[in-house]
């Protein structure tokens, strides 16, 4: 099975949220209670129970509102900062497929907070996310136990206009790069998010803040020397001074 890849095409994206639906659907989470907030997006963040969600982000453009969809999730780096913070806090929770680079964690295993806290804060996306309850973390799956039959992820499944695509990384690289250059002739900012070092690849036609304030680093912080960075700042608090 060769690596697996997400396109994610936002300009197609209508933010029915067939897709973060299919998600619950699946994994069987439970819905979330939320409250009115003065937005459409529903719930208001990822959480252990969320592992998708269409975020809205509503701007005044030249005195008239305009509405940006962004489909979060995790993006299944090639080089998961995750996994290399919590192996240096001797957690084995988080593991990568060989097959098809999912990055899975095992949410039965219980973290402590403040490694929760140290785990979340080594993903430049801010996607995993701790329970209270079970002490377990939980994010995306890339629906390994569908892939790995030969289906495609749900919310891939559901999405009713081809904002979702996913399979072999080759071919979803091509049918971003030629939806891109299609794209570039209308909307001069078009451009391809983190195509280079993860599985989740998004298009956008703007400045992508504007989507979501994760969207893109300034920097492409995503990298296994920040990930060490950030775990030797972690056990530095542990570290007794000397004298």
């Amino acid at each position: 099975m060769a690596l697996k890849t997400f396109f994610i095409d936002t300009s197609k994206c209508t933010a029915c949220r067939g897709c973060q639906i299919a998600c619950k659907q699946w994994n069987m989470n439970p819905a979330t209670k939320t409250v009115q907030r003065g937005s459409h997006q529903n719930p208001e963040d990822l959480s252990f129970v969320t592992f998708k969600l269409v975020r809205f982000s509503e701007l005044e453009v030249d005195g008239k509102p305009k509405w940006y969809f962004f489909p979060d999730q995790c993006r299944h780096c090639m080089t998961p900062p995750c996994m290399i913070t919590a192996e240096s806090l001797k957690y084995k929770h988080i593991a990568k497929d060989e097959k098809t680079g999912a990055v899975v964690y095992n949410p039965k295993i219980k973290v402590k907070p403040k490694d929760a806290k140290a785990i979340r804060e080594s993903c430049p996306w801010d996607i995993p996310r701790w329970d209270e309850k079970t002490q377990g973390m939980a994010k995306c799956t890339m629906c390994i136990d569908r892939v790995r039959e030969g289906m495609l992820p749900a919310c891939v499944k559901t999405c009713p206009t081809g904002a979702m695509n996913f399979g072999d990384r080759d071919a979803m690289l091509d049918m971003a790069n030629r939806r891109l250059e299609q794209l570039k002739k209308l909307y001069p900012k078009a451009q391809l998010l983190n195509a280079d070092f993860h599985q989740a690849v998004y298009l956008v036609i703007d400045d992508p803040q504007k989507y979501h304030k994760y969207a893109l680093l300034q920097k492409q912080e995503m990298t296994r020397i920040a990930a060490i960075k950030k775990m030797i700042r972690h056990i530095a608090d542990f570290v007794p001074l000397a004298g």
